[in-house]
């Protein structure tokens, strides 16, 4: 009985030792990744316009704000997600389309790989993703003009200091047409943008 009660004691001893271990193993893991993890805050302004359209445009100013999350695989290299409200469009001077600021709102997810040099420089290009949340097409709030999903690339550069504040320059392309619906007669524009930002990463 003594035997049994022993073995028993030495089993819940190991296991419980053993859970510590792997559980402290956990802990460390999840402290490595978070340790080589940067979080941001990012707002700013743009001015966008069509490309490859068939009535005269002008640039139109918007702005964009959001959330960085980025992965640092060295100390240089990264890669680096965020969540930004972004407003894109243009100015219409003429045509089917009439005077009038075409106003498209988007929830734009970029994932950029990005190379910054130990003095803050850095460039950054990537993929982006756009969602529509809303169009305003001189005050004609319930269109729909834009298709849903908006698709590009974007490359940039720029500087942040070792306190964490910083700024950037991007351009972004478009690689999918505007409208839901196609017109010869509109011809098959896409939203291109260069934006101005600071940020500031924790």
């Amino acid at each position: 009985m003594k035997k049994l009660v022993l073995m028993l004691f030495t089993l819940v001893v190991l296991s419980i030792k053993g859970y510590s271990q792997t559980s402290s193993d956990h802990q460390g893991l999840a402290q490595k990744i978070l340790g080589r993890m940067e979080f941001g805050l990012t707002a700013g302004g743009n001015l966008s316009n069509f490309t490859s359209a068939s009535f005269p445009t002008d640039a139109l100013p918007g702005f964009q704000a959001g959330i960085t999350v980025a992965y640092k695989f060295t100390d240089n290299l990264m890669v680096q997600e965020e969540f930004l409200y972004v407003m894109q469009g243009a100015k219409v001077k003429g045509g089917l389309l009439g005077q009038q600021d075409i106003k498209l709102s988007y929830a734009a997810v970029p994932i950029l790989l990005k190379y910054r040099t130990n003095s803050g420089f850095f460039v950054e290009a990537g993929p982006q993703a756009a969602f529509k949340i809303k169009e305003d097409l001189g005050g004609l709030t319930d269109s729909k003009f834009a298709k849903k999903i908006d698709f590009g690339v974007v490359g940039g550069l720029g500087f942040k200091s070792k306190m964490g504040l910083g700024f950037d320059a991007r351009y972004i392309y478009g690689l999918q047409k505007v409208q839901e619906v196609p017109s010869p007669a509109l011809g098959e524009f896409k939203n291109n943008s260069m934006q101005a930002s600071i940020f500031y990463v924790f």
